[in-house]
């Protein structure tokens, strides 16, 4: 910030750095904060700008600024934007608001992998293991989504779901990845099925 401060001009670049170092370093509202700052001193704001308000707003769980910020995207034919749409998606689902989440996955013109694991993610937090689970069956998973989708099978029971979860891991040779490991043992647990908990520890390689 000493540096930024004592800067005889700023362009776009500078604030957005600014930006996303408090983000990256936790301080969201010091991010929003300069945010403020930037519109107040009439700074010509960019897509690369939004990514990084929306993400703060995202950590900080703050909903209402998050909207003024999608409004402004809107406003400015921003929101075809991959990059944007995929933060979006992230802060309304961290935010707990699915079906803001929702709207803006359904209007991607495209949608990449980090984008339905953020959606997949958000229906879980928000207790909707049953809409986190078709999510999945649309997708090409990963070993993360895996684990998403294996944690929204434990939350709502379902054991059956979480075998063909299961089955689908090992026909894609995730089954050596230890954090996908412990969701299906965790997954079985909590479905109360611990001989097949049983059986995926004892086959863990580490």
């Amino acid at each position: 910030m000493e540096v930024f401060d004592k800067m005889p001009s700023r362009n776009i670049v500078s604030w957005n750095a600014m930006i996303s170092g408090y983000v990256k370093c936790g301080q969201g509202q010091k991010a929003l904060d300069l945010f403020q700052q930037m519109h107040q001193e009439g700074v010509e704001l960019d897509p690369i700008t939004f990514v990084g308000v929306v993400n703060v707003c995202a950590s900080v769980v703050a909903l209402d600024e998050g909207m003024r910020a999608h409004e402004f995207i809107m406003q400015h034919g921003w929101d075809s934007d991959v990059f944007l749409g995929s933060s979006l998606v992230d802060m309304y689902a961290n935010c707990g608001s699915m079906h803001n989440a929702c709207r803006v996955f359904n209007k991607m013109p495209t949608q990449d992998l980090v984008t339905w694991n953020a959606m997949i993610f958000g229906h879980v937090k928000c207790g909707q293991g049953y809409e986190a689970l078709e999510l999945f069956r649309k997708m090409q998973p990963g070993p993360v989504t895996f684990v998403r989708v294996l944690n929204a099978c434990a939350s709502v029971v379902a054991l059956e779901e979480g075998r063909q979860v299961h089955e689908q891991i090992i026909e894609n040779g995730c089954e050596s990845d230890v954090f996908v490991g412990n969701s299906v043992i965790d997954m079985y647990a909590k479905c109360g099925s611990m001989d097949d908990a049983c059986k995926v520890f004892n086959k863990m390689p580490s």
